[in-house]
């Protein structure tokens, strides 16, 4: 009786990878999870989706060893950073300038580059695939003078050549986008330039902002302005990373009509804090307000700051200011007690004031309500289903306020408050005046930001003049109803007292 050869009855495992990863060849799965785990991590695949639906996996573990083979020898070789990389044709038609250091070398290695050419680019049609015949291998070198792309970032921008969706790591975000930069390799670098504007940071605004000038790309500039805009006061000015912020881009953000701010003098304290930073680079730590002003003062003793030849460079910095808009006058005397500001300035402050308390709150020196304002601002956080803020200008009293209705539903606005109502009126109007006229003419603006999916959406209202009287309706302003899943929300009350 002949015996059955044992070896036939045993299972034999088929390598699945370059390394000793094996499964059992049985098809579509077999059992063995060993061998299926290993082959999805030879074929980059998730493990769980492999064993929901082993027949999908197998047709796609065809189709990438079919990939393979095609692609098994290259056709260019490419010397760069002191390294070779392999490269096949159809990717490396998608870098206009691998392309280019291509057809030159194919224009010195034959003896009709224009019917290669031909060839090439009939070749490159959509289609079935078919054989392609032998070509000759070629060498092309490119030099790089760019010290932000390293050799890894340079790596990824050539792998993603082969890929129909962009893989990039975020530690390596710049350097890849100056790879394909220099590549001309505009797909992915329309995907770093999408993933760089929905995660900016204070300690990465200045990298991409400065990248953005350096590559011509207005979109990321324009990203890195935006997002100032909103986060300079509320986020960075309380970061060290403040010190990082170029005078140019804080120039442009401060002349910026959709600029964030709580209020004038915050705004104001985070330009101090700024030039302090940069006047002393040994400092870690965000210093303390009073340390800050005292700096001021002591620099500042035989001339204001601005008229000095540190600070002269910096007037339009804070010409870009609405000073007028400070007007707790223990935040003047503060103004006055630094000596940072020409006398010429303040005084001119000071008469604007007053002139406007003489005449019941009228704002002459104020014309254009999108360039002279009054700022306040909310930021409407999560955690938020109301939120408000008083507010108090030459006697007349407001309360400015943001609703959230429902998940995705708000609304803002704000109202006259009669001074006897104030829960609090110390901290509003303390050594502060009060009228008791019974309407004021205000005309405002309510707006309105929040970031969704890398993009600001944009509320506004009308610029709308109203008399604010003590008693509804006339007291409360028309609200702003916006929805948006974007959070939080960034919102801007603007006005001014015009004649009456």
């Amino acid at each position: 009786m002949k015996m059955p050869n044992p070896d036939r009855a045993r299972l034999e495992r088929q390598m699945a990878g370059s390394t000793n990863r094996w499964r059992f060849p049985t098809k579509p799965f077999s059992g063995d999870l060993l061998g299926l785990s290993q082959r999805c991590k030879a074929l980059n695949v998730h493990f769980d989706k492999a064993l929901k639906n082993p027949d999908r996996f197998e047709r796609r573990a065809h189709i990438l060893n079919r990939s393979t083979k095609q692609y098994h020898k290259a056709d260019v070789i490419l010397e760069c950073l002191g390294s070779r990389w392999e490269l096949h044709q159809p990717q490396l038609f998608q870098s206009g300038t691998l392309s280019k250091l291509y057809l030159m070398a194919l224009a010195q290695g034959t003896e009709n580059p224009t019917k290669e050419l031909e060839n090439l680019l009939r070749a490159q049609l959509p289609g079935k695939i078919k054989k392609r015949a032998p070509v000759k291998k070629m060498f092309i070198s490119l030099k790089i003078n760019d010290p932000v792309v390293t050799k890894v970032a340079f790596s990824t921008a050539l792998k993603n050549l082969y890929l129909s969706e962009a893989e990039i790591h975020t530690d390596d975000m710049l350097g890849v986008l100056a790879s394909a930069h220099v590549l001309q390799f505009s797909r992915l670098f329309e995907r770093c330039v999408a993933i760089i504007t929905k995660g900016l940071t204070p300690s990465t605004i200045k990298s991409f902002y400065l990248a953005g000038c350096k590559y011509k790309e207005e979109q990321l500039t324009t990203a890195c302005e935006k997002w100032l805009e909103m986060n300079l006061v509320p986020l960075v000015g309380t970061q060290i990373h403040l010190r990082k912020i170029p005078q140019d881009l804080l120039h442009r953000v401060l002349q910026s009509p959709r600029l964030f701010t709580f209020n004038e003098f915050h705004l104001l304290k985070t330009l101090l804090l700024w030039v302090f930073l940069q006047l002393n680079p040994t400092v870690q730590t965000v210093p303390m307000e009073e340390t800050v002003l005292a700096f001021f003062t002591r620099v500042s003793r035989n001339a204001s700051f601005l008229d000095q030849v540190t600070g002269q460079s910096l007037v339009p910095l804070f010409l870009s200011l609405r000073l007028h808009g400070i007007v707790k006058s223990k935040n003047l005397k503060k103004l006055r007690h630094i000596n940072f500001f020409p006398e010429s300035w303040l005084i001119r402050v000071t008469a604007n004031h007053y002139h406007a308390l003489e005449s019941g709150g009228d704002m002459a020196h104020v014309k254009d309500l999108t360039t002279q304002a009054v700022r306040f601002g909310l930021l409407f956080s999560q955690e938020y289903t109301t939120h408000s803020e008083m507010i108090a200008i030459y006697g007349f009293f407001f309360e400015i306020k943001g609703i959230k209705h429902d998940t995705t539903s708000y609304s803002f606005y704000m109202q006259r408050v009669r001074h006897s109502d104030l829960e609090f009126p110390s901290s509003v109007w303390e050594h502060g005046p009060v009228n008791l006229r019974a309407e004021r003419l205000v005309k405002y603006e309510i707006g309105a930001q929040t970031l969704v999916d890398g993009k600001w959406q944009e509320f506004r209202t009308n610029q709308i003049t109203q008399k604010f009287g003590f008693s509804k309706p006339s007291c409360k302003s028309h609200a702003l109803k916006i929805d948006t899943v974007g959070i939080p929300i960034y919102a801007s009350f603007s006005f001014i007292f015009p004649m009456s």
